[in-house]
């Protein structure tokens, strides 16, 4: 009874906080079932039929649980009513917070530029956001239309505005929505201008946003602006001027946008890169329930069914995927002997792809930096180191990639990063960074546009992507990457299996002794985290850590084999070998793993 009590007191609470009637209505309607309120008496108060009393007390539990955690990535999570849920009492409340942080840190005449995407719900959230950013004497500037993430980022630094909200989920399943925050203008400076909040910025908004007072006490009724739409056109001009000129040949893209709304501007970007775009017409246009997927994700086994079938169909050169909101890019390539006659490229081998461009477009140049995630392949370091230039290793994340060239220990941990300029970063999470003047964050739209060109450039010497990964490989060895995860039901198994390794980490992998072990919490290479890093005498490499989303374990994966000489066959043997290597680390981590 005393819990069924503290739900009831923890929902009112709740309810009068909360400025909208229909979360209100949903809050009251699971109150009325987890506490045996009669049907007729629930159809006077709120009217419309009870759902099942156990189903109604475990979803009132969970969605008063929150508060629905603020941090690096802002908030993310299911739409619905309560405190643990995307609505708009929290993204209210979640925009007084991050007034007052900027009201600390530049004074009251802050910007704050606001995008959304097709999401449910999103639009409404977003123009609240500016309704509360007016009524705390900020300026409020809100997109013009559902756009991509990469659009909100390069508003942020264009406009050079102090800070910037994207109202998305990025690739999470459709009942969920999230809110994302930059930090530019005056708030932050130098390099990091534009880029995702880190430490200690998140943890001064969290705390904002707990004193903040009720969402229906905070005023939402300022003025706001719309974007002018010259912001767009500007951006198309920059994604375009990384492609200068006519391609020297003609190349035929599938593109989908899964049901996202990246799928206008990513085609116009590209064909103002002289490529001819077949966008797969079922997930064209924005659809927030993702109709034809089972998950909104690039990287998901069957999200490009449809757009290889159209590439089978139509003959084409390339596949080129972005995930809803366009912040992510994967592409296939036609590929002999694979299921279909088709390869999905892993997101190393696109970041080695594009890395390589970006060295040989800036070769030698003073200052020049590539950086990639922790995680990512160590492939990139060596393209860097042929072509003079520096690389640097991040936290796994963008929020730290894009800010690679800054000077802030919470980006070195304390080592300095030393006079350096950000020409392109990756995650192998499909994440890419073509631009970093102009978009301090992943952007799908200008990989795509990079990527295509580079396949057409690759075409007219009657060569393709594969044969650009196979001189990578033969310059700089074969590099094969794989992921091992361990979903738990118990967080604290994560914990136990990460003490366990500390403690006594494996002395072999995969027949091969194990020569380093690192511990990330120490902090002594980047700002701690919890990641251990395993290296084999035979070079291969372990990297393993909690997933910062999913009550997940991931193990990150990577062998390397000389690529031999120039010969075809030298090449072939090599990956056979690699390939072999990979399959039987893959084996052995499995099996501590489940150990």
């Amino acid at each position: 009874m005393s819990e069924e009590l503290d739900l009831h007191e923890r929902a009112q609470e709740w309810m009068a906080g909360d400025p909208d009637p229909e979360t209100r209505h949903e809050l009251a309607t699971l109150l009325a079932a987890a506490t045996d309120v009669s049907p007729v008496a629930h159809e006077a108060m709120v009217g419309g039929a009870l759902p099942d009393a156990a189903a109604a007390t475990a979803e009132l539990a969970d969605s008063l649980s929150g508060p629905l955690a603020f941090g690096t990535a802002g908030l993310r999570g299911r739409l619905g009513a309560g405190p643990n849920r995307m609505n708009l009492a929290v993204t209210r409340r979640a925009t007084a917070g991050l007034c007052a942080h900027l009201r600390e840190l530049v004074g009251s005449d802050f910007t704050v530029v606001i995008g959304y995407d097709a999401r449910h719900g999103s639009r409404r959230f977003a123009r609240d956001a500016a309704a509360v950013v007016g009524a705390a004497g900020g300026r409020a500037l809100v997109l013009d239309e559902p756009g991509p993430t990469p659009l909100l980022a390069f508003a942020a630094r264009h406009l050079g505005a102090d800070g910037a909200v994207m109202v998305t989920a990025s690739h999470n399943p459709p009942q969920d929505n999230g809110y994302k925050v930059y930090l530019g203008g005056r708030a932050v400076t130098g390099a990091a201008q534009g880029t995702q909040i880190v430490p200690p910025h998140d943890a001064a908004i969290a705390a904002a946003i707990e004193a903040a007072a009720p969402a229906a006490q905070i005023p939402a009724d300022g003025p706001w602006e719309v974007v002018d739409p010259a912001v767009r056109a500007a951006y198309l001009d920059r994604v375009a001027s990384l492609a200068p000129g006519e391609p020297a040949s003609a190349l035929r893209v599938v593109l989908t946008s899964l049901h996202g709304v990246g799928g206008q501007m990513a085609t116009e970007a590209l064909q103002r890169a002289g490529i001819e775009v077949l966008p797969v017409p079922e997930q064209a246009e924005p659809d927030p329930d993702f109709p034809t997927v089972a998950f909104p994700n690039p990287e998901e086994p069957g999200a490009l069914d449809l757009a290889l079938n159209l590439a089978r169909a139509e003959n084409a050169d390339l596949v080129l995927a972005n995930d809803p909101d366009a912040d992510r890019c994967s592409v296939a390539i036609p590929a002999a002997g694979a299921p279909g006659g088709w390869r999905q490229l892993t997101g190393d081998e696109i970041g080695a792809l594009l890395g390589a461009r970006a060295a040989r477009d800036h070769q030698g140049q003073a200052g020049a930096l590539l950086a990639s995630s922790v995680v990512s392949s160590q492939l990139l370091g060596r393209i860097a180191t042929a072509h003079g230039l520096e690389h640097r290793e991040t936290l796994t994340g963008f929020k730290w990639i894009a800010r690679a060239d800054a000077t802030d220990d919470a980006v070195t941990g304390g080592a300095g990063a030393g006079a350096a300029r950000l020409v392109f970063g990756y995650e192998e999470a499909i994440g890419y960074c073509c631009d970093p003047e102009a978009v301090r964050d992943k952007d799908g739209i200008s990989a795509a546009v990079v990527i295509a060109r580079l396949a057409a450039e690759l075409r007219a010497e009657g060569r393709s992507l594969q044969d650009g990964l196979d001189d990578l490989a033969r310059d700089h060895g074969v590099h094969l990457t794989a992921q091992v995860s361990l979903r738990v039901a118990d967080l604290s198994r994560m914990t136990e299996i990460m003490a366990r390794w500390r403690a006594t980490p494996p002395h072999s992998l995969a027949g091969s002794a194990v020569e380093g072990v690192s511990d990330l919490a120490l902090g002594e290479r980047l700002p701690p985290t919890d990641a251990l890093i395993i290296t084999t005498a035979d070079g291969s490499r372990v990297i393993v850590r909690p997933s910062g989303t999913e009550p997940k374990l991931k193990c990150y994966l990577e062998v390397i084999e000389a690529g031999g000489d120039r010969a075809e066959d030298a090449l072939h043997a090599a990956r056979e070998r690699a390939q072999s290597r990979l399959e039987a680390l893959r084996t052995a981590v499995e099996e501590l793993l489940e150990a």
